[in-house]
């Protein structure tokens, strides 16, 4: 299995950043890890050896992103106006470094996100403030409200960063056409803590008659890694 490590110095957050890559061809997809997780999570808890056999095959090609969740969302040394900034400039090196990154190595019209936890809710919001780049995406346990980390602060920006508040007012054509074009799985588990929200957002969805799978999955699954190995299977 084709394997790659890249770093460099990102304009947008003014430090190195890191990712890996596995896979050689088929749909590329940025994978996120859980809240102020690393690069390397998906690989070093199984999920990349969940779906290797697709990847060898080439019809899946990950790029495993690196977080900033511990200098925006969970940083609690800076007011929460600073944390949502800082946030702004995460999506900034994943649309102006990362999605180019992404259209080099794979020219495949189809660019997904993928997450779990925490990072569900970046795959989601990604996919959702921009449904034109990517058409598909899969969260596992998602966490979609981060407002939690906010201490009551609310301002524009952290309006159009909460997926469940900025959803139920969605009316623009040009956004519902793309989204009812697109592909979006939710999926959650009987013991997830996490299934609440995850029904929430499914509602939020098919309210505005935007498509999304929700699937609550039973037999004892819960919110880990060894559950998302197997939605990865099952989905990916």
């Amino acid at each position: 299995m084709n394997r790659e490590y890249h770093k460099w110095l990102s304009p947008a957050l003014g430090r190195e950043m890191e990712l890996l890559v596995f896979g050689h061809a088929g749909i590329p997809a940025l994978a996120f890890p859980t809240s102020c997780g690393r690069f390397f999570d998906f690989e070093n808890f199984g999920m990349v050896g969940a779906v290797q056999g697709k990847i060898e095959r080439g019809h899946l090609q990950l790029f495993c992103v690196d977080t900033v969740d511990a200098e925006s969302w969970y940083n609690r040394t800076v007011v929460p106006r600073a944390r949502v900034a800082r946030h702004l400039r995460y999506e900034r090196y994943l649309l102006d470094e990362v999605v180019p990154f992404v259209r080099y190595r794979n020219a495949m019209p189809s660019l997904a996100t993928v997450g779990c936890s925490f990072g569900g809710y970046h795959a989601l919001n990604l996919a959702l403030k921009h449904p034109g780049i990517f058409s598909r995406v899969l969260c596992m346990g998602g966490a979609f409200d981060p407002s939690r980390f906010l201490s009551g602060y609310y301002d524009q920006d952290c309006y159009f960063n909460l997926p469940t508040h900025y959803m139920p007012n969605m009316r623009d054509s040009r956004y519902l056409d793309l989204y009812r074009r697109n592909t979006c799985i939710l999926a959650t588990a009987v013991n997830d803590v996490c299934r609440e929200v995850n029904q929430q957002m499914a509602y939020i969805l098919h309210h505005g008659e935007i498509p999304c799978r929700l699937d609550v999955w039973g037999d004892n699954a819960g919110h880990d890694w060894p559950t998302w190995q197997r939605m990865m299977q099952a989905y990916l």
